[in-house]
């Protein structure tokens, strides 16, 4: 089974025919995943992180374990070597200071439990995204509220140091009630793991930075990042496999927009605005949230909270440009993430309002979601991350 950078990789550097041909092999393969959910603590029934059983073929969940005593566990991250997992803590009151934190736990290899080893500060408020770099060194994070990032070293144990780069942002845009002030929404890193591309919602920007997984240092780039349109509100981002293009999800404004990028210098240069809701579709009480590049890279998908439905697009392998495909209902109410399974099988939509997760299977031809009548009870989702777990062969 490829692993999902081995995915990246093979779109990247093979052509389209035999990079396909190791896909459709790999889909095969597939057996079972182990799923964790983030979740939200306060203020719901939720005990924490919770860990499903997904069956490969049938798209069947289950419930496996929960982990507890973990505070608003929102957003997750798996390291590369699949033996430790990082959580976000998305709190703004973290040892007697205005910042969250974020939990590092070990997972046994035979049965997925997670296992705290230690929790450090993310030295801003209500961190709700973090990635681990490919080299599996360090945990980069987005602080909402605090409007900052930083890097957090992993050391062997799997546990986490303290801060090895912090970076404020300053700033603000059109929208009186959500960017009076920075909000750094996501982090994510280049295939080549050498820059990180920020989506801040309150300054309607993109920064990027060049990383250095040597020391963790975050640096602003030459070029330092590129802006939405007024009062669009960028959250999250994704590249394509084939690491050309960006896609960043704009929630204030219900958009889309593709880029070219330039992995050389990390440089953004926008293509394509396109809508993630039909038109005539208000702005008041909707919103967007997650957005993902199918792992062929043939199609790209984007959550609409309110209207409560994923986006699907198909996407121009010659220009990254976005054809709309329509509107899948997530069968719940605020989808605020849901994730693609490695073999690109299956997607899981994580209801946040009706604490149900969704199971759809993804047409590989045409893109489309269908529901494969799979669905489970998990209090307030909000994030799914997937560790295969090997088959025999």
């Amino acid at each position: 089974m490829l692993s999902p950078t081995q995915y990246f990789l093979c779109f990247a550097l093979l052509t389209g025919a035999v990079c396909s041909t190791l896909f459709t092999e790999s889909a095969r393969g597939a057996d079972q995943y182990r799923v964790y959910v983030g979740t939200y603590t306060r203020g719901s029934d939720s005990k924490g992180i919770y860990q499903l059983l997904l069956d490969g073929e049938t798209g069947k969940l289950t419930h496996v374990d929960v982990t507890g005593n973990t505070v608003n566990p929102s957003f997750l991250a798996i390291h590369p070597n699949q033996k430790y997992l990082y959580a976000v803590n998305e709190i703004n009151d973290f040892q007697g200071k205005p910042a969250g934190a974020v939990s590092a736990f070990a997972i046994d290899s035979a049965s997925g439990k997670l296992t705290f080893l230690n929790q450090q500060s993310s030295l801003g408020g209500s961190p709700c995204h973090l990635v681990v770099d490919e080299k599996g060194k360090y945990v980069l994070v987005a602080n909402y509220s605090g409007g900052n990032i930083c890097s957090l070293p992993i050391e062997k144990s799997g546990s986490l140091g303290l801060s090895a780069a912090f970076v404020q942002h300053t700033g603000s845009s059109v929208n009186p009630a959500r960017q009076k002030a920075p909000h750094a929404h996501s982090i994510n890193l280049d295939l080549k793991n050498r820059h990180a591309v920020v989506a801040d919602l309150g300054i309607d920007e993109l920064r990027v930075y060049d990383f250095s997984a040597t020391d963790g240092s975050l640096k602003p780039n030459a070029v330092p990042g590129i802006k939405m349109a007024p009062g669009a509100g960028p959250r999250h981002f994704a590249f394509h496999p084939s690491g050309k293009w960006g896609y960043v999800i704009n929630e204030l404004n219900l958009t889309v927009t593709a880029m070219d990028y330039n992995q050389k210098n990390g440089v953004f240069e926008i293509i394509q605005n396109i809508s993630t809701v039909p038109e005539g579709t208000g702005r008041k009480g909707n919103s967007t949230a997650q957005v993902l590049v199918h792992p062929s890279g043939k199609f790209l998908y984007g959550s609409n909270r309110g209207p409560n439905t994923i986006a699907m697009y198909r996407i121009d392998q010659k220009t990254g440009k976005l054809t709309s495909l329509g509107y899948q209902p997530t069968g719940g109410a605020i989808p605020r993430n849901f994730n693609i399974d490695p073999s690109g099988t299956f997607l899981l939509a994580a209801n946040q309002d009706s604490n149900n997760v969704v199971v759809f299977r993804i047409d590989q031809e045409t893109g489309l979601l269908k529901p494969t009548g799979h669905e489970i009870d998990v209090p307030k989702p909000v994030c799914i991350q997937f560790l295969p777990i090997t088959s025999t062969p």
